[in-house]
Protein backbone atom coordinates (compact mmCIF):
# COMPACT_ATOMS: atom_id res chain seq x y z
CA UNK A 1 0.00 0.00 0.00
CA UNK A 2 1.36 3.42 -0.94
CA UNK A 3 1.62 6.06 1.77
CA UNK A 4 -0.92 8.84 2.25
CA UNK A 5 1.83 11.35 1.51
CA UNK A 6 2.57 9.72 -1.84
CA UNK A 7 -1.12 9.42 -2.66
CA UNK A 8 -1.63 13.10 -1.94
CA UNK A 9 0.81 14.00 -4.72
CA UNK A 10 -0.93 11.83 -7.31
CA UNK A 11 -3.33 13.65 -9.62
CA UNK A 12 -6.00 12.18 -11.83
CA UNK A 13 -8.76 13.62 -14.01
CA UNK A 14 -12.08 12.14 -15.13
CA UNK A 15 -14.12 12.62 -18.30
CA UNK A 16 -17.80 11.69 -18.58
CA UNK A 17 -20.07 11.90 -21.61
CA UNK A 18 -23.71 12.02 -20.50
CA UNK A 19 -26.92 12.06 -22.52
CA UNK A 20 -30.25 11.95 -20.66
CA UNK A 21 -28.83 10.29 -17.57
CA UNK A 22 -31.10 11.89 -14.95
CA UNK A 23 -32.06 8.49 -13.53
CA UNK A 24 -28.52 7.39 -12.72
CA UNK A 25 -25.99 10.20 -12.89
CA UNK A 26 -26.54 11.19 -9.26
CA UNK A 27 -25.30 7.75 -8.17
CA UNK A 28 -22.15 8.29 -10.21
CA UNK A 29 -21.59 11.81 -8.89
CA UNK A 30 -22.03 10.71 -5.29
CA UNK A 31 -19.57 7.86 -5.84
CA UNK A 32 -16.95 10.32 -7.09
CA UNK A 33 -17.42 13.07 -4.50
CA UNK A 34 -17.19 10.45 -1.74
CA UNK A 35 -13.82 9.17 -2.96
CA UNK A 36 -11.02 9.08 -0.39
CA UNK A 37 -8.78 10.51 -3.09
CA UNK A 38 -10.79 12.91 -5.24
CA UNK A 39 -9.97 13.84 -8.84
CA UNK A 40 -8.18 17.07 -9.56
CA UNK A 41 -10.79 17.72 -12.22
CA UNK A 42 -13.92 16.01 -13.52
CA UNK A 43 -15.36 17.25 -16.79
CA UNK A 44 -18.91 16.11 -17.53
CA UNK A 45 -20.04 16.73 -21.11
CA UNK A 46 -23.80 16.85 -21.59
CA UNK A 47 -24.16 15.48 -25.10
CA UNK A 48 -27.48 16.94 -26.17
CA UNK A 49 -29.38 16.03 -23.00
CA UNK A 50 -33.07 16.98 -22.97
CA UNK A 51 -33.90 15.81 -19.43
CA UNK A 52 -32.63 17.04 -16.03
CA UNK A 53 -29.06 15.78 -16.46
CA UNK A 54 -27.58 19.27 -16.72
CA UNK A 55 -29.43 20.68 -13.71
CA UNK A 56 -28.31 17.73 -11.58
CA UNK A 57 -24.68 18.24 -12.60
CA UNK A 58 -24.95 22.01 -12.03
CA UNK A 59 -26.19 21.42 -8.49
CA UNK A 60 -23.17 19.29 -7.60
CA UNK A 61 -20.72 21.48 -9.54
CA UNK A 62 -21.76 24.46 -7.41
CA UNK A 63 -20.78 22.48 -4.30
CA UNK A 64 -17.64 20.77 -5.66
CA UNK A 65 -15.14 22.94 -7.51
CA UNK A 66 -13.49 20.02 -9.31
CA UNK A 67 -16.71 19.23 -11.23
CA UNK A 68 -17.17 21.12 -14.50
CA UNK A 69 -20.11 20.90 -16.89
CA UNK A 70 -19.73 21.37 -20.64
CA UNK A 71 -22.76 21.41 -22.94
CA UNK A 72 -22.49 19.98 -26.44
CA UNK A 73 -25.48 20.84 -28.60
CA UNK A 74 -24.16 19.71 -31.97
CA UNK A 75 -26.84 18.71 -34.47
CA UNK A 76 -25.06 16.22 -36.75
CA UNK A 77 -26.22 12.63 -37.15
CA UNK A 78 -25.61 10.46 -34.10
CA UNK A 79 -24.18 6.96 -33.86
CA UNK A 80 -22.14 4.98 -31.34
CA UNK A 81 -19.14 7.24 -32.02
CA UNK A 82 -21.02 10.21 -30.54
CA UNK A 83 -19.89 9.33 -27.03
CA UNK A 84 -16.24 9.49 -28.10
CA UNK A 85 -16.72 12.87 -29.77
CA UNK A 86 -18.16 14.17 -26.49
CA UNK A 87 -15.27 12.65 -24.52
CA UNK A 88 -12.80 14.35 -26.84
CA UNK A 89 -14.50 17.69 -26.17
CA UNK A 90 -13.88 17.07 -22.49
CA UNK A 91 -10.24 16.14 -23.11
CA UNK A 92 -9.63 19.40 -24.98
CA UNK A 93 -10.92 21.37 -21.99
CA UNK A 94 -8.79 19.81 -19.24
CA UNK A 95 -7.19 22.61 -17.21
CA UNK A 96 -5.18 20.46 -14.80
CA UNK A 97 -1.49 20.19 -15.61
CA UNK A 98 0.88 17.35 -14.76
CA UNK A 99 -1.82 14.81 -13.97
CA UNK A 100 -0.74 11.17 -13.69
CA UNK A 101 -3.90 9.26 -14.64
CA UNK A 102 -7.05 9.81 -16.64
CA UNK A 103 -10.36 8.01 -16.28
CA UNK A 104 -13.24 7.60 -18.71
CA UNK A 105 -16.38 7.24 -16.62
CA UNK A 106 -19.92 6.47 -17.74
CA UNK A 107 -22.80 8.30 -16.06
CA UNK A 108 -24.67 5.19 -14.90
CA UNK A 109 -22.20 3.40 -12.62
CA UNK A 110 -21.37 3.47 -8.91
CA UNK A 111 -18.55 2.17 -6.70
CA UNK A 112 -17.02 2.32 -3.23
CA UNK A 113 -15.13 5.29 -1.76
CA UNK A 114 -11.73 3.66 -2.21
CA UNK A 115 -12.28 2.84 -5.88
CA UNK A 116 -9.79 5.24 -7.46
CA UNK A 117 -7.21 5.02 -4.69
CA UNK A 118 -7.25 1.23 -5.13
CA UNK A 119 -6.75 1.54 -8.89
CA UNK A 120 -3.90 4.00 -8.36
CA UNK A 121 -2.24 1.52 -6.00
CA UNK A 122 -2.32 -1.08 -8.78
CA UNK A 123 -0.57 1.37 -11.10
CA UNK A 124 2.04 2.24 -8.51
CA UNK A 125 2.84 -1.45 -7.98
CA UNK A 126 3.36 -2.14 -11.69
CA UNK A 127 4.97 0.50 -13.94
CA UNK A 128 4.05 -1.55 -17.04
CA UNK A 129 0.33 -1.31 -16.30
CA UNK A 130 -1.40 0.98 -18.80
CA UNK A 131 -5.17 0.45 -18.33
CA UNK A 132 -7.10 -0.86 -15.33
CA UNK A 133 -10.72 -1.28 -14.34
CA UNK A 134 -12.88 -2.88 -11.70
CA UNK A 135 -14.97 -6.04 -11.51
CA UNK A 136 -18.15 -5.23 -13.42
CA UNK A 137 -21.70 -6.13 -12.36
CA UNK A 138 -24.95 -5.27 -14.15
CA UNK A 139 -27.88 -4.43 -11.88
CA UNK A 140 -30.87 -6.29 -13.36
CA UNK A 141 -34.17 -6.32 -11.47
CA UNK A 142 -32.32 -5.39 -8.30
CA UNK A 143 -29.81 -8.25 -8.61
CA UNK A 144 -26.06 -8.04 -9.16
CA UNK A 145 -25.27 -10.01 -12.31
CA UNK A 146 -21.54 -10.50 -12.97
CA UNK A 147 -20.24 -9.59 -16.42
CA UNK A 148 -17.59 -11.97 -17.66
CA UNK A 149 -14.24 -10.14 -17.63
CA UNK A 150 -11.66 -10.52 -20.38
CA UNK A 151 -7.92 -10.68 -19.72
CA UNK A 152 -7.50 -8.76 -22.97
CA UNK A 153 -9.83 -5.81 -22.38
CA UNK A 154 -11.17 -3.40 -19.75
CA UNK A 155 -14.76 -2.23 -20.09
CA UNK A 156 -15.06 1.32 -21.38
CA UNK A 157 -17.50 2.47 -18.69
CA UNK A 158 -14.70 2.75 -16.15
CA UNK A 159 -11.41 2.58 -18.06
CA UNK A 160 -8.61 4.18 -16.05
CA UNK A 161 -5.38 5.01 -17.91
CA UNK A 162 -1.83 5.83 -17.03
CA UNK A 163 -1.34 9.15 -18.85
CA UNK A 164 1.76 7.93 -20.71
CA UNK A 165 -0.26 5.02 -22.08
CA UNK A 166 -3.20 7.24 -23.03
CA UNK A 167 -0.89 9.62 -24.87
CA UNK A 168 0.96 6.79 -26.63
CA UNK A 169 -2.23 5.31 -28.10
CA UNK A 170 -3.36 8.83 -29.04
CA UNK A 171 -6.47 8.68 -26.90
CA UNK A 172 -9.79 7.08 -27.80
CA UNK A 173 -10.84 6.64 -31.42
CA UNK A 174 -14.48 7.02 -32.50
CA UNK A 175 -15.99 3.93 -34.16
CA UNK A 176 -19.42 4.03 -35.81
CA UNK A 177 -20.73 0.91 -34.08
CA UNK A 178 -18.79 1.25 -30.82
CA UNK A 179 -15.95 -0.89 -29.53
CA UNK A 180 -13.58 2.00 -28.88
CA UNK A 181 -12.73 0.56 -25.46
CA UNK A 182 -11.56 -2.74 -26.96
CA UNK A 183 -9.58 -0.90 -29.64
CA UNK A 184 -7.82 1.18 -26.96
CA UNK A 185 -6.83 -2.01 -25.14
CA UNK A 186 -5.45 -3.56 -28.32
CA UNK A 187 -3.47 -0.38 -29.01
CA UNK A 188 -2.08 -0.32 -25.47
CA UNK A 189 -0.96 -3.94 -25.74
CA UNK A 190 0.61 -3.23 -29.14
CA UNK A 191 2.89 -0.70 -27.45
CA UNK A 192 3.83 -3.05 -24.64
CA UNK A 193 1.44 -1.86 -21.94
CA UNK A 194 -0.37 -4.33 -19.71
CA UNK A 195 -4.09 -4.16 -18.93
CA UNK A 196 -5.89 -5.55 -15.92
CA UNK A 197 -9.35 -6.01 -14.43
CA UNK A 198 -9.17 -5.99 -10.62
CA UNK A 199 -11.57 -8.61 -9.25
CA UNK A 200 -11.61 -7.17 -5.74
CA UNK A 201 -12.74 -3.71 -6.90
CA UNK A 202 -16.47 -3.68 -7.64
CA UNK A 203 -18.28 -1.51 -10.21
CA UNK A 204 -22.09 -1.52 -10.40
CA UNK A 205 -23.68 -0.72 -13.76
CA UNK A 206 -27.22 0.51 -13.21
CA UNK A 207 -28.51 0.65 -16.79
CA UNK A 208 -27.49 -2.43 -18.76
CA UNK A 209 -28.36 -2.02 -22.44
CA UNK A 210 -29.61 -4.45 -25.04
CA UNK A 211 -30.59 -7.28 -22.68
CA UNK A 212 -34.23 -7.90 -23.63
CA UNK A 213 -36.50 -8.27 -26.66
CA UNK A 214 -35.73 -6.52 -29.93
CA UNK A 215 -32.97 -4.50 -28.25
CA UNK A 216 -31.07 -7.73 -27.65
CA UNK A 217 -31.41 -8.80 -31.30
CA UNK A 218 -30.12 -5.41 -32.48
CA UNK A 219 -27.28 -5.58 -29.98
CA UNK A 220 -26.12 -8.98 -31.23
CA UNK A 221 -26.27 -7.80 -34.85
CA UNK A 222 -24.25 -4.73 -33.92
CA UNK A 223 -21.74 -6.90 -32.04
CA UNK A 224 -20.83 -8.49 -35.37
CA UNK A 225 -20.35 -5.09 -37.01
CA UNK A 226 -18.18 -4.01 -34.08
CA UNK A 227 -16.00 -7.07 -34.53
CA UNK A 228 -15.56 -6.35 -38.24
CA UNK A 229 -14.55 -2.77 -37.48
CA UNK A 230 -12.09 -4.07 -34.88
CA UNK A 231 -10.41 -6.10 -37.65
CA UNK A 232 -11.36 -9.49 -36.21
CA UNK A 233 -9.91 -12.46 -38.04
CA UNK A 234 -12.88 -14.24 -39.72
CA UNK A 235 -11.97 -17.57 -38.14
CA UNK A 236 -11.67 -15.98 -34.68
CA UNK A 237 -15.06 -14.32 -35.12
CA UNK A 238 -16.62 -17.62 -36.21
CA UNK A 239 -15.23 -19.47 -33.18
CA UNK A 240 -16.46 -16.66 -30.93
CA UNK A 241 -19.96 -17.03 -32.38
CA UNK A 242 -19.88 -20.77 -31.71
CA UNK A 243 -18.79 -20.24 -28.10
CA UNK A 244 -21.54 -17.64 -27.55
CA UNK A 245 -24.37 -19.95 -28.70
CA UNK A 246 -25.57 -20.56 -25.08
CA UNK A 247 -25.97 -16.82 -24.47
CA UNK A 248 -29.35 -15.10 -24.87
CA UNK A 249 -31.00 -15.25 -27.31
CA UNK A 250 -29.93 -18.89 -27.60
CA UNK A 251 -28.37 -19.68 -31.01
CA UNK A 252 -30.13 -16.74 -32.70
CA UNK A 253 -27.75 -14.29 -31.03
CA UNK A 254 -24.72 -16.04 -32.49
CA UNK A 255 -26.34 -16.17 -35.93
CA UNK A 256 -27.06 -12.43 -35.78
CA UNK A 257 -23.52 -11.74 -34.61
CA UNK A 258 -22.09 -13.78 -37.50
CA UNK A 259 -24.44 -12.08 -39.98
CA UNK A 260 -23.53 -8.60 -38.70
CA UNK A 261 -19.84 -9.30 -39.23
CA UNK A 262 -20.25 -10.51 -42.79
CA UNK A 263 -22.76 -7.79 -43.69
CA UNK A 264 -20.14 -5.19 -42.76
CA UNK A 265 -17.55 -7.21 -44.68
CA UNK A 266 -19.70 -7.28 -47.84
CA UNK A 267 -20.30 -3.53 -47.53
CA UNK A 268 -16.52 -3.05 -47.21
CA UNK A 269 -17.08 -0.56 -44.42
CA UNK A 270 -14.07 1.66 -43.85
CA UNK A 271 -11.89 0.76 -40.87
CA UNK A 272 -9.72 3.60 -39.60
CA UNK A 273 -6.99 1.41 -38.10
CA UNK A 274 -3.27 1.47 -38.87
CA UNK A 275 -1.67 -1.47 -40.66
CA UNK A 276 0.51 -2.05 -37.59
CA UNK A 277 -2.50 -2.34 -35.28
CA UNK A 278 -4.42 -4.44 -37.83
CA UNK A 279 -1.54 -6.93 -37.99
CA UNK A 280 -1.23 -7.01 -34.19
CA UNK A 281 -4.94 -7.75 -33.72
CA UNK A 282 -4.92 -10.56 -36.28
CA UNK A 283 -1.71 -12.12 -34.89
CA UNK A 284 -3.03 -11.87 -31.33
CA UNK A 285 -6.25 -13.61 -32.30
CA UNK A 286 -4.40 -16.41 -34.10
CA UNK A 287 -2.36 -16.97 -30.92
CA UNK A 288 -5.57 -17.08 -28.89
CA UNK A 289 -7.12 -19.56 -31.32
CA UNK A 290 -4.11 -21.82 -30.93
CA UNK A 291 -4.59 -21.59 -27.14
CA UNK A 292 -8.36 -22.15 -27.62
CA UNK A 293 -9.27 -18.69 -26.32
CA UNK A 294 -11.85 -16.36 -27.86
Amino acid sequence: MISEQTMSTVKYVLITAAKNEESFIEKTIQSVINQLHKPAEWIIVSDGSTDNTESIVCKYASENSFIKLLINNRKEARDFASKVYAINIGLKNIQTSDYDYIGILDADVSFEKDYYSSLIEEFEKNPKLGIVGGNYFDIINGRKVPVRPSPYSVRGATQFYRKECFDKIDGIKPIKYGGEDALACYAARLYGWEIKNINSIIVLHHRPTGITGSNLFRTRLRDGSVEYNLCYHPLFQFVKCIKRIPEKPFLIGSILRFFGFWLSYIKREKRDISNELFDFIREDQIRRLIKMES
